[in-house]
């Protein structure tokens, strides 16, 4: 019986011995990157980490604009691993994963250096372009193979630059997600993922393929997708140079993929068609699995592939996102709660009735003070 944890040079044949291999998690937020460590026969956290200290800034030169800078990712996905490297030995990691903040656009040229700063997630300066691509493709048409409008997601953002940066846009050689992105740095390869086209508005659920009915409706060119390999699978080793700047070994895979809302139900174990999750970060969602290949003709709600879709065992992920919830929990909590964390936000919250109080504007969560002269939060309110 194997009980130290001896290294084999990888591709060896030797016994497997779990316990002492690790898997490393990294989590590209629009305010943090976060990085993880697991036990892999158990799956027990064995060290987290996150960069920066204070939460990343986003550039808007326009209102409604949100870009970042993908550099900024990777020296903070860096800086996550060095804090790591203190905790555990990083040399027992024999897999990573990687979920991202869904939907940014992230340009390079034929050196794989990038072009501009991302356009992510929230910002909004598509959205004119998807509804006149909705209307020229036809709903019926559009919904049917796309599932989705084409709205403000990656594929508009692209075809943004395209309008309005031309000489930014032929300078592109390939386009990604912001997840491609750190694979990209970690593996020197250039890929993205079904998944990871679905949430782009880049996957025709018809056809099983990228959008080439998107593609040519924006006029760009399907070489400028990156190779799509499956979401759980061998998908880049890490090169020489990274795994000495990251204290790893080289060669080990990227075998798995996912944008953060798909990721955080996988996390739960929402898998399998009717179970669903319910998250908040940056953003409120709600995410429930389904076989069938449904849209929403109005919109509301959009489906993308989960990570556990396959030709031969369909799974979708419906997704309702309530943009801005988690920050406004966070303004609240900093300029009205004081000293009551999220817990104790929450459970005042749990005990109002569902409805409001005489709602006006703006909403308050009002103050009253106890006779201890400690200031608390007694009640939850939405007069004015």
């Amino acid at each position: 019986m194997q009980t130290g944890c001896t290294s084999y040079a990888l591709g060896s044949i030797q016994p497997l011995n779990l316990s002492c291999m690790y898997l490393l998690g990294y989590d590209i937020g629009s305010s943090f990157v976060k990085a993880s460590l697991l036990e892999a026969e158990t799956g027990k956290l064995i060290a987290a980490a996150s960069a920066p200290d204070a939460e990343m800034g986003m550039i808007a030169l326009q209102p409604g604009w949100a870009e970042q800078h993908p550099e900024m990712w990777w020296e903070n996905a860096k800086a996550a691993t060095a804090q790591l490297r203190q905790k555990a030995d990083l040399k027992r990691v024999k897999a990573i994963g990687i979920s991202y903040q869904m939907h940014g656009l992230v340009l390079i040229d034929k050196k794989g250096q990038v072009l501009r700063p991302s356009i992510i997630w929230c910002d909004s300066r598509a959205v004119g372009i998807g509804e006149k691509a909705f209307a020229a493709l036809g709903q019926e048409q559009c919904l049917s193979h796309l599932l989705n409008s084409p709205g403000n997601f990656t594929a508009s953002k692209l075809r943004w630059v395209q309008e309005n940066e031309p000489l930014v846009y032929e300078k592109v050689h390939q386009f990604m997600l912001p997840g491609d992105y750190l694979a990209l740095r970690l593996t020197g390869e250039a890929s993205t993922t079904p998944s990871g086209l679905s949430e782009g508005i880049l996957w025709d659920f018809k056809e099983e393929s990228p959008a080439s009915l998107l593609l040519e409706q924006y006029g760009i060119r399907k070489e400028l997708l990156p190779p799509v390999k499956p979401t759980f699978s061998a998908q880049g080793q890490v090169t020489k140079a990274v795994a000495e700047e990251l204290g790893l070994t080289p060669g080990i895979p990227v075998a798995y993929r996912a944008g953060d809302q798909p990721n955080n139900a996988f996390s739960l174990n929402v898998l399998q068609p009717g179970e669903i999750a319910a998250t908040a970060g940056t953003s409120g969602v709600v995410y429930g699995i389904t076989d069938r290949k449904e849209y929403d003709p109005a919109s509301r709600v959009n489906t993308f592939l989960h990570v556990n879709h396959a030709k031969e065992k369909h799974r979708y992920g419906i997704l309702l996102c309530i943009n801005g919830t988690g920050i406004q929990n966070s303004w609240l909590k900093h300029h009205v709660a004081g000293a009551a964390g999220y817990e104790e936000m929450n459970r005042l919250a749990g005990q109002i009735p569902v409805g409001s109080d005489e709602p006006g504007y703006p909403a308050i969560w009002k103050w009253r003070r106890k006779g201890t002269g400690k200031q608390t939060v007694r009640r939850l309110s939405a007069r004015p």
